[in-house]
């Protein structure tokens, strides 16, 4: 439990063994690891709005994928000579299996007691048009489905059965346009809010402190090698001053701000770059009983690949939803209940010249990202159009999304880099990690914090491993080369999860 230590420079100090800092579905992934480990450990969770998951866990705020690689086009790179690369896609497909695997263990052991409360069948299909790209889609779908962890997936070029798929991407479209889908049956949507809340909740009742309406303002080293965290009470309660002997940073794009404050020299070099997002929603009903599926496009050019536009079926809070885009904001904030004063305040030095040679670099993005702010409602329809030809734009309203701060560092050649991914900085001595960037972010969770605890917990992890083993039984295991391993896995986790696809 939480102990209050002596007076340190002239106040009392609460002490735990690991202060974890933003109450999203990262913080709460990696206390429910320690604690599930080690029950004995001390969590204390701070997060600066009134609640958790209101940032980038918030069903509202991201695109609910539950990315595992079977939709997103921008994970399988078509090569030169017209092969398609995808190893990405089955990395984040391995990945998302052990995410699941944790998530079937909670609610198997009464942790979360309705899997429908956050995770509801949802095929995911690809979706192309044009001659080179219907020969890009059937290399991707020969490659792919040679995978054990694709076996399930479909291909088609015939508008018919597209149609039965996907009726919305169907109806009223040029059949002399070349089309073709791919479609598998074990996508799921997944709302990571309600996951985060329910975890959170879980984690209290064993004993976990979590502060909401509580600022970490600073962060320093203290004399015996432990965090000293000085946090501010929103409602103007007294403020709190934390010793921990292990701090992880899950404050999304306030994560960089944080490292800078705690003086970790591994955050040296690095920026962001803020990226804001829309998406047109609707919850019609005779649109939403068409749509099952998340149908995911190809990145126009310049576009970065987050971009990707897809028309996605989401299930939140109960209710059925058709998310159609994202398109670019242009709040330069790194929250979405951020500072407009956030970037200028990340500038050092050392991370200047970086964020320079990326704006040099990425002239496209810009231009794309500056039409796309000025783009009519209008020209956002005529996008949509190209999913959902019969739209009526009536029924459609434009909600905003999330805000994400892309990493900016140092490549291997010296130059600055513009990263579209999830990045984790570790601190050297073991003792801080933070996570910072996007996709597949949350749907990845679970092995992200699974490196977290390697990290930070390098002494534990032998004598942790036959736990580990409990909460995830391929742990440590490919499922990618093991057909009947991958079978039983997937079958296994869809089962207790009620998310079984139907019968092909």
């Amino acid at each position: 439990m939480t102990e209050i230590s002596g007076p340190v420079g002239g106040a009392h100090v609460v002490r735990c063994d690991v202060a974890l800092i933003g109450a999203g579905v990262m913080s709460a992934t990696l206390a429910t690891l320690i604690a599930s480990l080690d029950p004995s450990l001390s969590l204390m969770v701070f997060e600066r709005e009134p609640a958790p998951a209101m940032e980038s866990s918030n069903p509202w705020n991201n695109a609910g994928t539950g990315h595992a690689g079977m939709c997103e086009l921008n994970y399988s790179v078509e090569q030169p000579d017209g092969s398609v690369d995808v190893s990405k896609a089955v990395h984040i497909n391995e990945q998302f299996q052990v995410s699941r695997q944790l998530w079937a263990h909670l609610v198997t052991t009464g942790v979360i007691a309705d899997p429908s409360s956050f995770i509801n069948p949802t095929a995911h299909m690809s979706f192309i048009t044009g001659e080179a790209g219907v020969r890009y889609m059937k290399t991707r779908f020969q490659t792919l489905s040679a995978n054990p962890l694709y076996s399930a997936m479909r291909y088609s070029d015939d508008l018919g059965q597209i149609g039965q798929w996907a009726p919305l991407v169907a109806s009223g479209r040029d059949r002399s346009e070349p089309i073709a889908c791919t479609w598998d049956p074990e996508g799921t949507d997944v709302n990571f809010g309600s996951l985060t809340t329910q975890l959170l909740a879980w984690l209290q009742s064993g004993g976990t402190q979590l502060w909401c309406d509580h600022e970490v303002v600073a962060i320093h080293r203290g004399a015996d090698g432990s965090w000293l965290l000085r946090t501010r009470d929103a409602k103007g309660g007294p403020a709190q001053t934390v010793r921990a002997g292990r701090l992880f940073i899950g404050a999304g794009g306030y994560a960089l701000s944080l490292l800078q404050k705690a003086g970790v020299p591994e955050a040296r070099g690095i920026g962001l770059f803020p990226i804001s997002g829309k998406f047109l929603t609707t919850n019609a009903p005779d649109v939403v009983a068409r749509h099952g599926a998340k149908v995911y496009g190809q990145a126009k050019v310049g576009a970065p690949p987050m971009s990707v536009p897809h028309l996605d079926a989401r299930v939140i809070d109960g209710e059925k939803w058709v998310l159609f885009g994202p398109f670019a904001g242009q709040s330069i904030k790194f929250l979405k209940n951020g500072s407009i004063f956030d970037a200028p305040r990340m500038v050092r030095p050392h991370n200047i010249i970086p964020m320079v040679q990326v704006a040099l670099d990425n002239v496209g993005l810009m231009n794309y990202l500056g039409k796309q702010i000025l783009a009519t409602k209008a020209s956002q329809f005529a996008q949509l159009r190209e999913f959902y030809p019969e739209v009526d734009p009536s029924q459609w309203h434009m909600t905003v999304a999330g805000q994400r701060a892309q990493v900016i560092k140092v490549g291997a050649k010296g130059r600055g880099e513009l990263g579209f991914g999830t990045e984790t900085i570790f601190a050297g001595d073991g003792t801080v990690a933070a996570v910072l960037g996007a996709s597949p972010g949350a749907s990845t969770a679970v092995p992200i914090m699974l490196a977290v605890l390697r990290h930070m917990f390098a002494d534990r992890m032998d004598s942790w491993d036959v736990k580990l083993r409990e909460l995830i039984p391929t742990w440590g295991t490919p499922l990618s080369g093991d057909p009947e391993l991958a079978r039983r896995t997937r079958e296994r986790t869809a089962e207790i999860l009620n998310v079984t696809p139907p019968t092909v």
